[in-house]
């Protein structure tokens, strides 16, 4: 029996602006923003990447990024 493991290589950047992912023989598999939305009120983490930016642009007062 032969136990032969195909090795995945992959490559994280946590960039100050985008965070990004890289797998060998793929490229990019992974590109989000570096932000996080957070309630003001609770503290509670709501949402990360494109949909944390999102909710950050049309809602400032109520969320805010780390």
């Amino acid at each position: 029996m032969s136990d032969t493991k195909k090795e995945k290589i992959i490559g994280i950047d946590l960039g100050t602006a985008n965070i990004l992912v890289t797998l060998k023989g793929k490229g990019i598999i992974l590109k989000e923003p570096s932000v996080v939305a957070i309630d003001r009120k609770t503290g509670a983490i709501l949402a990360t990447g494109h949909e944390a930016k999102e909710m950050l642009r049309k809602n400032t007062r109520r969320y805010k990024s780390c």
